[in-house]
C-alpha cells in the first residue's frame, strides 16, 4: 500500500490528464483507492476526485470516514460534487449527513434534486440503530397494474441507481407493498401480464421502526437478499440490502465480545480510541465487580478456622473457584448469542436449565474424576481427594444453573446480558464456591 501511495502521489506530481489519472486508478479496487486517499494532502485529494471516473469515485468515498467524504465533497465545486453526491446510494449519504456538522450537511443537501432531497431528509429522522436508519430508498417499485411491458421499461429507465434489480416490489394506488416479483418473473412472463398475477404476496417485510439487530436476524433466517421497509400503513418507505446487513452483524458481534468482558462498547475503532476513554468505558464496571468481589475475602476468613487445621485445603481453592469461573462464561457466552439471535427466549428458560444441569452434571463428573487423582498424586489424605472431587461436581452444576439462569432472567428485564452475566457470574461463583468447598470439607472431615 506504501508503494501505491508514492505511485499516486508521484502521478499528481505530474498533471496527468483526466486519460491518464483514469488509467491509473482503474487498477485500483475501492476500498485499497481509499487507503490510499487517506493519506494524501487535501490538494491532492481535491486533484484526484474530479479526475476519477464518477462510479469509482463515489465508490471509494463510500469507504472514507464522514468528515474526508466533507473534505472533498465540501471543496469541490458544485458541479463536480453534485454528481459524486448522487451516485452514493440514499443510506449512504445519510449515514455521512448525520455525522457531519448540520451546516455542513446542508451544504451537500443543496447538491441534491429538490425532490431526493426531500427524500434524504425523511431518513435523516429514523432513530439510529433502527430498521428506518439502515433502509435505501433506491429501490424499484411499480404497480400492481402495471403489465410486464410497462414494468421492463421502468425497470430500464431508473434501474441503474437502483441498489438492486433483482426483486421489482409491487405497490397498490396508495403505495401499500402488496406483493414482490423477480426480474425473472417478469421477463419471461407475456408483455400483456399484469404484476398481481405473478407478483408473490407472501411478503417478508420489517417496520422502519424495529431494532437493527432484529432486522439482521430476520433477513439471515429467511436468506433473502433485501428486506422491505414499510410505516405504520404499510407503505413502502425503502429497503434494506444484504450488505447493510452485514456492517449490523459485524457491529453486533464488536459490541458483544467486548461486553462479555464488563466494558461498555467503544465507540470507535481501538487505535482511535483514547486512553481516558477506555478507562470510563472500563472503571464501572470493575468497580461494582471488585466491591462485590471483596466477600470472597469475607467467605476466606469465615473459614479461616478450618484452613489452619487442614491447611491442604487452601491448596486446590485456585483451581475449584477457577473452574467455577470457566463453566459460567462458557455457558453465558453460548446463550448471549442464543438469545441475541433469538433462539432462546425467555419461556425457554426451563429448557434451558434442564439442558445446562445434564451438561453440568456431565462435565462435574469428569472434572471430579481428575480432581480427585489430582489430590492423590499430591500424596495427601484420601478423604481430601473427595472432598476436592465432591466440591468440583457441586461448583460446576452450581455455576451451570446460575449460568442458565441469570442471562435469560437479565434479558427479560431489559438488561444487555451480555455486559452483566460474564464478570457477574464469575464473582458470585467465585464466592459461593468456596462457600460449597468448605461445607463439604466441614461434613467429610468433621472440622
Amino acid at each position: 500500500m506504501v508503494f501505491a501511495k508514492e505511485r499516486i502521489q508521484s502521478a499528481l506530481s505530474d498533471n496527468l490528464t483526466i486519460e491518464e489519472v483514469q488509467e491509473l486508478v482503474d487498477n485500483f479496487q475501492p476500498y485499497d483507492l481509499a487507503l490510499v486517499v487517506n493519506e494524501l494532502t487535501r490538494t491532492d485529494k481535491l486533484y484526484l476526485f474530479p479526475k476519477m471516473p464518477v462510479d469509482l469515485a463515489a465508490e471509494t468515498l463510500v469507504y472514507l470516514e464522514p468528515e474526508v467524504q466533507y473534505e472533498i465533497l465540501g471543496h469541490l465545486e458544485e458541479e463536480q460534487a453534485a454528481p459524486l453526491l448522487i451516485q452514493m446510494s440514499s443510506d449512504e449519504i445519510t449515514d455521512m449527513l448525520l455525522a457531519i456538522h448540520p451546516h455542513q450537511a446542508q451544504r451537500l443537501l443543496q447538491l441534491l434534486p429538490e425532490d431526493y432531497r426531500k427524500k434524504i431528509n425523511q431518513l435523516m429522522t429514523y432513530p439510529e440503530y433502527t430498521a428506518g436508519s439502515l433502509m435505501t430508498i433506491d429501490y424499484i417499485s411499480a404497480r400492481a397494474y402495471w403489465n410486464a411491458e410497462h414494468t421492463l421499461q421502468h425497470i430500464r429507465k431508473i434501474g441503474n441507481s437502483a441498489e438492486i434489480v433483482t426483486y421489482i416490489y409491487v405497490t397498490n394506488v396508495r403505495g401499500e407493498l402488496v406483493g414482490i416479483a423477480s426480474l425473472k418473473e417478469i421477463i419471461l412472463a407475456t408483455p400483456e401480464t399484469r404484476l398481481h398475477e405473478i407478483a408473490t404476496t407472501d411478503i417478508i417485510s420489517v417496520p422502519a421502526e424495529l431494532e437493527q439487530e432484529q432486522v439482521a436476524n430476520i433477513l439471515s433466517r429467511y436468506d433473502l437478499v433485501a428486506l422491505p421497509v414499510v410505516d405504520i400503513q404499510q407503505r413502502l418507505v425503502g429497503i434494506i440490502t444484504y450488505d447493510d446487513i452485514l456492517e449490523v452483524i459485524e457491529e453486533e458481534t464488536t459490541e458483544d465480545f467486548q461486553k462479555l468482558g464488563g466494558s461498555q462498547p467503544l465507540d470507535d475503532e481501538y487505535f482511535k480510541t483514547s486512553n481516558w476513554q477506555l478507562f470510563t468505558k472500563r472503571i464501572v464496571w470493575l468497580l461494582v465487580l471488585f466491591i462485590g468481589g471483596s466477600y470472597t475475602a469475607s467467605v476466606l476468613e469465615a473459614y479461616q478456622d478450618q484452613i489452619d487445621k487442614v491447611v491442604v485445603l487452601s491448596f486446590f481453592i485456585p483451581l475449584l473457584i477457577g473452574t467455577g469461573g470457566n463453566t459460567g462464561s462458557q455457558i453465558v457466552t453460548t446463550l448471549v448469542r442464543a438469545l441475541g439471535v433469538g433462539e432462546v427466549q425467555f419461556s425457554d428458560i426451563f429448557r434451558v436449565l434442564k439442558k445446562e444441569l445434564m451438561t453440568g452434571l456431565l462435565l462435574g463428573v469428569s472434572l471430579g474424576g481428575i480432581a480427585f487423582i489430582r489430590a492423590i498424586f499430591m500424596d495427601v489424605d484420601p478423604t481430601i481427594g473427595y472432598v476436592v472431587a465432591l466440591s468440583a461436581l457441586s461448583i460446576v452444576i452450581w455455576a451451570s444453573i446460575v449460568s442458565a439462569v441469570l442471562p435469560i432472567v437479565l434479558n427479560r428485564l431489559r438488561v444487555d446480558p451480555a455486559v452483566v452475566s460474564g464478570p457477574l457470574i464469575t464473582t458470585l461463583v467465585d464466592g459461593t464456591g468456596l462457600i460449597i468447598y468448605f461445607s463439604i470439607a466441614q461434613i467429610l472431615l468433621q472440622i
